[in-house]
C-alpha cells in the first residue's frame, strides 16, 4: 500500500510539473500598454554604422543616412509607436556604394515603427510599411515590405535587422538575374533618436 501511495505521489507530482510547464509560457501576457515620452513627440534619427541593403550576396552600402518622424503613446500589440516621415539615404559628397556602382534610394514613406513585446528597457518589433525605389546603374528595383528591429531606451538606438522573407522585390527593371522580382533583401543598420535634446523612451505595460 505504502509503495502504491508512493507511485500516485510521484504521479501527481510528474502531472503538476507538466502541467506548470505548460501553462507557464501562455501566462505571460505581451505589452498592450506603450508609453512613448515625451508624447508626442518629434524625432531626428542618424545613423550609426553603415546602412546595407543586401541582395543576392550584392550589398548597397550607406555611411550617411537620416530621417525625421513622430512617436506617441498608444495601446494595442501589434502597435504603432512612431512614423518615420522621411528618411534620406546617403549624402553630398557621401553617395551609397555597391560593385553595381552607387546607389541612390527614393522611399515612399510614411514608414512605421511597431512595437511587440517589451523588456529591461528593450522594445523588440518592426519597422513596417517600407517601401523604397533603388537605382544602380541602368537597375531599377523596388523593395516593400517590413524589417525586424529593436529600440534600446538608455541609447536610444533604433536597431534594424531585418531576415531573409520580410522584404520582397516587387518590381525589376534591367537588373536581369542580378535583381529579379521575387528577391528577399535584407536590411540592416541602426539610427540614433533624438527628441530635441532628449532620447525617446518607450515602455511597455499592460493595464
Amino acid at each position: 500500500m505504502k509503495k502504491s501511495i508512493r507511485n500516485l505521489a510521484v504521479a501527481a507530482g510528474g502531472a503538476s510539473a507538466a502541467f506548470a510547464l505548460a501553462v507557464s509560457p501562455a501566462s505571460a501576457v505581451p505589452s498592450t500598454v506603450w508609453t512613448v515620452s515625451p508624447s508626442p513627440a518629434s524625432i531626428t534619427a542618424v545613423n550609426s554604422g553603415n546602412i546595407v541593403l543586401s541582395v543576392n550576396g550584392i550589398a548597397m552600402t550607406c555611411t550617411k543616412s537620416n530621417g525625421s518622424g513622430t512617436g506617441a503613446s498608444t495601446t494595442g500589440n501589434p502597435a504603432t509607436v512612431g512614423q518615420i516621415t522621411s528618411i534620406a539615404f546617403g549624402a553630398t559628397g557621401a553617395p551609397c556604394t555597391s560593385v553595381l556602382g552607387n546607389v541612390t534610394t527614393v522611399p515612399t514613406t510614411p514608414w512605421t515603427i511597431v512595437a511587440q513585446d517589451y523588456a529591461a528597457g528593450v522594445t523588440k518589433g518592426y519597422v513596417g510599411n517600407v517601401d523604397a525605389k533603388v537605382t544602380v546603374g541602368a537597375c531599377v528595383f523596388r523593395v516593400t515590405g517590413k524589417a525586424s528591429a529593436s529600440y534600446t531606451n538608455s541609447t536610444g538606438a533604433l536597431a534594424v535587422n531585418s531576415v531573409a522573407g520580410e522584404l520582397t522585390v516587387v518590381s525589376s527593371t534591367n537588373c536581369g538575374s542580378a535583381v529579379p522580382v521575387g528577391a528577399k533583401p535584407t536590411f540592416k543598420g541602426t539610427y540614433l533618436f533624438k527628441a530635441g535634446t532628449a532620447i525617446p523612451t518607450i515602455v511597455g505595460s499592460n493595464p
